[in-house]
């Protein structure tokens, strides 16, 4: 949408004008419009004339004096023809001050404008004084120029419109009004739309205490000094898109029952915004904090995408789903999670009522994809739904407190032979869109969300290892064992990067021992090998009996030196009852030492020998792996 133009048109009104004060330079001369019956404006009518068009005024009469100008002197007698005697204040019908000069005080003090109250393009050189002013119809101040304060304290607006403490029935538009001085509208009541677009405000915008019942419009608007929402309430939508804060920003204690809309805008200072309560969204897109920034809300939902964070920042929030997809962070930023509600400096809880159908209180990422993570720090925040693919530097996150991840879907699944059952872990929403997404999916993952994007186990793959590096950096080894295991997952799952050779060891290692991680299941392995073994040697590994030593010698004729060669037979296969106690012992005691990797001096068969082999061999192996997954889990 255009700027609209703030600059005085060259050509002549649309409306018959006076033309007093025609000059070379300024062909047009005065452009205000006739009073009815003569030529000329009412600045300019004869004093007769005029004081004849006054006294015909009754309280409730519409005026059309666009583009007049106004010394204060007349516009009080305006005023005083127009005053209501039971009331003693200003009454007005329909009114057109389009383009019209206050050249010194302009006060409208409690004055009622019962139809539509038009100040387009009007220009208060001095102080525009609206207080408790009544607009019962449209309210358009749009190009509007306040060169002095503008006050509006206590006026009521039907429609939109926006000034301190005034009350506005109908529609009010400033759009490219500037405000030279203090714009005071404490107090406030906005009814209908607010419309404050491409407006600028060069001393203080005091809106403090302000009710916007419609929607509130500052679109491209400029604060150049204080912008005060102190205790302001908007109970529509309240919109700051493309906004430009270069002073203070102060919204404590202000309550939002609409989305609240702040894409692209530019806060230039320091900014503390909090603690505020917002019913339903809270978009930050696209803004620049260009100074420090601290913001505590309370929300369902924050979206910050594209957002740039140009020094150090802290969020501290409660209810919140946050979207930072592409946010650029350059300084330290905290995103940490409020257990209890905010307290406010006196000591009092801030009330909540607005997000009582909430869940709960935690706070949940969306996404962090295209973040640079090198200075972001989570603090007890739901991880679960979170995507994380594209993110840079996610190996030096930090992760504070209690942040949790999805599981694994429980317990086992039936539907299909053979039956699966996943083991505890941590694991990631993306691996859950994957999964859910395969032809063979049990149910308990999670499918995508429209927009999430579809990414694999070579995308996923990076993400697991910079994760699992994170947690080791924070020296919390479980909590890393878990994303080595979703590594390792997705590798052996990626069909385009891992060779099948090593997809094929990998699957070995997962099914062995879940890749050093599972103990329980490398001590069945080796249970299960054992107990082959001993029956492979009890079978047959064991001969039928212990051979026994023999010495023969021969004694030379007339006596002399005897030699004797000591021999022993080779082990019989076992022929008769195999399976005895006897042979169970022994059995066991040549497969314990070879789970040690020590021969038993057992005599055995050439069956049983190579069974030994064998069994030392693979049994160390399959021990080593589980206390390798036991000194993973517990060391610290």
């Amino acid at each position: 949408m255009p700027h609209p133009s703030t600059e005085p048109s060259p050509t002549p009104p649309d409306w018959p004008h006076c033309g007093h004060g025609t000059l070379p330079e300024d062909p047009v001369g005065c452009r205000g419009i006739y009073v009815a019956g003569h030529t000329a404006c009412l600045a300019h009518l004869a004093d007769v004339d005029r004081d004849a068009y006054l006294a015909g005024l009754t309280p409730g009469t519409d005026i059309d004096h666009r583009g007049s100008h106004f010394t204060q002197a007349l516009l009080d007698a305006l005023l005083d023809a127009l005053r209501d005697p039971a009331t003693g204040h200003p009454r007005i019908g329909y009114a057109r001050f389009d383009s019209a000069t206050f050249q010194s005080v302009a006060e409208f003090v409690s004055a009622t404008f019962e139809g539509d109250a038009w100040f387009v393009s009007a220009t208060f050189e001095g102080v525009a004084g609206f207080v408790s002013a009544t607009f019962q119809g449209v309210a358009r101040f749009d190009s509007a120029t306040f060169q002095g304060d503008a006050r509006f304290d206590s006026s009521a607006f039907q429609n939109v419109a926006d000034f301190m403490s005034a009350t506005f029935r109908g529609d009010a538009w400033f759009e490219s009004a500037t405000f030279q001085g203090v714009a005071g509208f404490v107090s406030a009541t906005f009814q209908g739309v607010a419309g404050f677009g491409w407006a600028t405000f060069r001393g203080d915008a005091r809106f403090g205490s302000v009710t916007f019942q419609g929607v509130a419009r500052f679109e491209y608007a400029t604060f150049e000094g204080v912008a005060g929402f102190v205790s302001a309430a908007f109970e529509g939508v309240a919109g700051f898109v493309s906004v430009t804060f270069q002073g203070d920003a102060w919204f404590y204690s202000a309550t939002f029952q609409g989305d609240a809309w702040f894409e692209q805008a530019v806060f230039e200072r320091p900014v503390s915004l909090g603690p505020l309560v917002f019913s339903e969204w809270v978009k930050l897109s696209g803004a620049t904090f260009s100074g420090p920034a601290t913001l505590s809300f309370a929300t369902r939902r924050l979206e910050c995408r594209r957002t740039r964070w140009l020094s150090t920042a802290e969020l501290r929030l409660r209810y919140a789903t946050v979207d930072f997809a592409h946010s650029v962070i350059e300084y330290p930023l905290t995103i940490a999670a409020e257990a209890d509600p905010f307290v406010l400096p006196d000591g009092r809880p801030v009330e909540e009522q607005a997000l009582a159908g909430a869940p709960d209180a935690t706070v949940r990422m969306a996404s962090l994809r295209g973040v640079d993570a090198a200075h972001l720090v989570l603090s007890d925040v739901d991880l679960s739904g979170c995507l994380f693919t594209g993110t840079v530097h996610l190996d030096q996150l930090r992760m504070e407190g209690t942040c949790s991840f999805s599981d694994v879907p429980p317990r086992t699944h039936w539907r299909r032979w053979p039956p699966v059952r996943f083991t505890q872990r941590r694991t990631l929403a993306e691996e859950h869109h994957w999964r859910a997404s395969q032809p063979t999916a049990v149910p308990g993952w999670n499918a995508p969300v429209s927009g999430d994007g579809h990414v694999g186990p070579a995308q996923l793959a990076p993400v697991y290892r910079a994760l699992r590096k994170a947690f080791e950096d924070g020296k919390n080894e479980p909590g890393a064992a878990d994303f080595y295991y979703g590594e390792m997952e997705m590798r052996r799952h990626d069909s385009t990067g891992t060779t099948r050779a090593e997809r094929g060891l990998l699957h070995g290692y997962w099914l062995l021992s879940g890749y050093g991680l599972r103990a329980s299941r490398a001590l069945g392995w080796l249970a299960a090998a054992m107990l082959v073994t001993i029956v492979l040697l009890m079978g047959f590994g064991l001969p039928q009996d212990s051979p026994k030593q023999e010495a023969t010698g021969t004694v030379p004729p007339g006596g002399g030196k005897v030699t004797f060669e000591i021999d022993k037979a080779d082990p019989q296969n076992p022929a008769g009852e195999r399976f005895t106690g006897e042979r169970f012992e022994k059995a066991l005691n040549v497969t314990l030492n070879s789970v040690l990797f020590r021969s038993s001096g057992q005599d055995l068969t050439i069956a049983g020998t190579y069974i030994e082999m064998v069994s030392r061999v693979t049994e160390p192996i399959l021990l080593g792996l589980a206390v390798l997954a036991v000194r993973n889990r517990v060391k610290r």
